[in-house]
């Protein structure tokens, strides 16, 4: 066991540097862009920073690189933090896998490989081989694997390469057997899937006209259509086979039933949570027919609505209509009205949190108070059981095939490694696939849940993990995380920067606020547009909830936040800036007035809104964390980040943010310092940051808290 204490923390106690009494900043010009919204006239003056290949805002970036680099080099914390993140990191782990055309696939990275490698296994009881290693593609490890859908028949693999952090990707297609590839290249996709018709000569995939060179990364991206490529064909020769050129900014995607049988459309709209689902017959899965006709069987934008299965004409659908929580119903294509839907599976008090249709059962994943637990029922509804799972913690994904009673499903939590779980539904035995191993005890350690009351009297769950026996006397640093956007649940996951954080002596909190998806569609509404405010006051009581059961001090607190939660922490710090010691907005959403013109921004206004309108404008504007930022308040010490391939949220929100920032604080001894990784794009969950990148970039947040709040290491 760990002595209590780590060995790698006493031998390094260091004095904490005396911070400047005032910082010096890189120049950045105010412009007199003015806007007018709805008659109200808003200064914008750093608009010029949104050209960001301009000379002025390259300047600006490589003076903001210098400053922060020159202050992190005055923080010896680093070093010993690093070492431990990388010693840490370095343990194989495993994607879940997957089976198709009785291949066995699935992701594993050694330790510190900067991207997975995809290995295919022939049988469970053969060995796995390389498929494909993106690590041979970039010296530095920024081309990464994206998604990866092997044909029917398991010959073929259509995969995705993503470079320098962006979310455009090309599709290649490679010989399962040889590992080789054939001429088969596609271009212009973007969060887009790829669906093998069940001859296995070809895929089903979305992707927008070509853009113009300049605006490629940041540009607004509209006319999204799906085509059919068939292999051995070229790009140009691909068919046309959805559009919606009367709605450009509408959200298309497509997927192939298991049976072969239906093309499943799936339409969203700006500012509207919910969706369309309209289908194609491809009449015979042997021989698909491309050009029958489009019957759009939901296109009221009435619930969310996820085809999950079929059997024959019968889909049966996954939908929070009627239903917040979520339930299971069949539509006959041959009576598809209301009327005659059937419900085999009905909402109850846990959220649905994942339905699969496997081996000819609904299996569903659902959250009792953000703890996962899997239930299985036949076609027609009749329940089986539950899957026993190993402790309390999160089911993160699930596979397997509407034919085969195999499935596979990952198991962590915030003291548990990632495990594969191989689950047989025929004799309902369960046995570990594979597992990953830390070097870390986590005996010392404990998680609990908590319950918080928000500003309006809703209870608001968190999770608070700790050493056991922490001595509750307001000195613990601490680490409180939050999200509370776009129906996601922040689930109880594993994570390195956590077991580092607690060996630092420090607590680690997530907040499960209103926006997510923790309690259903309800739950998730109640924090967007003119109810965002919500997430904002549940994230602060969190933080008081904290100081007031002396976990901790505001003094002694970090909060961090990613995109939607890069947002959260900008509002909050506006709002409350007494609540933290150390703020971490990361690939922040913080221009509420603009976000919606640039890359595909304008989908994130069925959460937020946008300032087209009076009403969306004055809720916006009223916590737009770029626009409330008041001069002469004393934030705490600010640490911004972003990638300058960020193309999803845009990094320019980061860059006026962070220089209207520094303007208020220009006579505060609390920095303001502004991370610009190069080669790199929104990071988290688009899973392409390299690893060695990921843990360069967690040694400068720790390290930054650390040398803040005076840890000595």
């Amino acid at each position: 066991m760990r002595n209590l204490t780590p060995l790698w923390f006493c031998l390094l106690s260091l004095p904490m540097l005396a911070a400047p009494t005032k910082w010096t900043y890189p120049a950045a010009p105010l412009g007199d862009v003015v806007d007018d919204y709805h008659g109200v006239k808003v200064p914008d003056p750093f608009r010029w920073m949104e050209a960001t290949d301009s000379p002025e805002t390259k300047a600006w970036i490589t003076a903001e690189r210098a400053l922060t680099a020159s202050a992190l080099a005055e923080m010896p914390e680093r070093a010993a933090i690093r070492a431990r993140l990388t010693a840490l990191w370095n343990y194989p782990r495993f994607s879940l896998p997957f089976k198709r055309g009785g291949h066995y696939f699935f992701s594993k990275n050694n330790g510190l490989q900067n991207q997975s490698v995809l290995y295919v296994q022939d049988s469970l009881a053969s060995p796995p081989r390389v498929l494909i290693d993106p690590n041979t593609l970039s010296a530095e490890g920024t081309v990464a694997l994206g998604t990866a859908s092997p044909s029917q028949d398991g010959k073929w693999l259509g995969y995705a390469l993503k470079a320098a952090g962006s979310d455009w990707e090309e599709f290649f297609v490679r010989d399962i057997a040889t590992g080789k590839d054939t001429a088969d290249h596609i271009q212009w996709v973007k969060f887009s899937g790829l669906s093998w018709t069940k001859d296995s000569q070809g895929f089903f995939y979305g992707r927008y006209p070509e853009v113009a060179k300049g605006d490629k990364l940041f540009g607004k991206l509209l006319n999204r259509k799906i085509y059919y490529h068939r292999l051995g064909t070229a790009q140009a020769a691909d068919v046309l086979v959805f559009e919606l050129p009367e709605h450009p900014d509408r959200m298309v995607s497509a997927r192939v039933t298991d049976d072969g049988r239906y093309l499943l459309l799936y339409v969203n709209q700006n500012g509207r949570t919910q969706n369309a689902v309209y289908y194609r017959d491809l009449v015979d899965p042997a021989q698909p027919k491309l050009d029958g006709p489009v019957v759009k069987l939901l296109d009221a934008f009435d619930a969310n609505y996820s085809v999950i299965g079929n059997r024959g004409d019968t889909l049966y659908v996954s939908t929070n209509f009627g239903a917040a929580r979520g339930k299971i119903i069949a539509i006959s294509l041959q009576a598809p009205a209301p009327a005659n839907w059937k419900t085999l599976v009905p909402e109850t008090a846990d959220n649905v949190d994942g339905v699969d249709y496997i081996g000819g059962r609904f299996v569903i994943t659902y959250m009792h108070d953000v703890k996962s637990r899997i239930a299985v029922f036949a076609a027609d509804g009749k329940p089986l059981g539950d899957i026993a799972l190993p402790g309390i913690g999160s089911v993160e994904g699930m596979s397997g095939r509407d034919d085969d009673p195999e499935l596979f499903y990952s198991f962590s939590s915030y003291l548990a490694t990632p495990t594969a779980i191989r689950h047989d539904l025929d004799t309902g035995k369960s046995e570990v696939f594979q597992q990953s191993k830390v070097a870390f005890d986590p005996s010392p350690y404990e998680t609990e849940q908590v319950w918080v009351t928000s500003k309006d009297g809703t209870k608001i769950p968190m999770f608070v993990t700790h050493r056991k026996g922490v001595a509750l006397d307001g000195k613990s640093p601490t680490w409180l995380y939050g999200y509370g956007g776009f129906n996601i649940s922040m689930h109880p996951a594993f994570s390195i920067p956590t077991l580092v954080w607690l060996e630092m002596g420090g607590i680690y909190a997530v907040a499960n606020m209103r926006g997510g998806g923790e309690y259903g569609e309800a739950w998730h509404l109640a924090g967007t547009k003119e109810r965002k405010q919500n997430v904002f006051d549940d994230y602060i009581a969190a933080a008081d909830w904290l100081v007031a059961k002396h976990y901790t001090s505001h003094d002694r607190l970090v909060i961090q936040g990613r995109s939607n939660g890069g947002l959260l922490i900008g509002a909050v710090l506006n709002q409350r800036p007494d609540i933290a010691a150390v703020a971490f907005p990361q690939v922040g959403v913080m221009d509420m007035l603009r976000y919606h013109k640039f890359t595909v921004g304008a989908a994130w206004a069925a959460d937020y809104g946008n300032s087209d309108t009076p009403e969306g404008f004055a809720y916006l504007r009223a916590y737009s964390p770029l626009h409330t930022i008041k001069t002469g308040v004393r934030y705490p010490a600010v640490f911004v980040t972003t990638g300058d391939h960020d193309d999803r949220v845009f990094p320019a929100h980061s860059f006026k943010y962070a220089a209207t920032l520094q303007a208020a604080m220009a006579n505060s001894k609390n920095p303001v310092l502004i991370r610009i990784e190069s080669n790199a794009g929104h990071g988290g969950s688009s899973g392409t940051t390299p690893v060695s990148k990921t843990i360069e970039e967690w040694t400068d947040m720790f390290g930054f808290a650390a040398h803040t709040l005076g840890i000595s290491l």
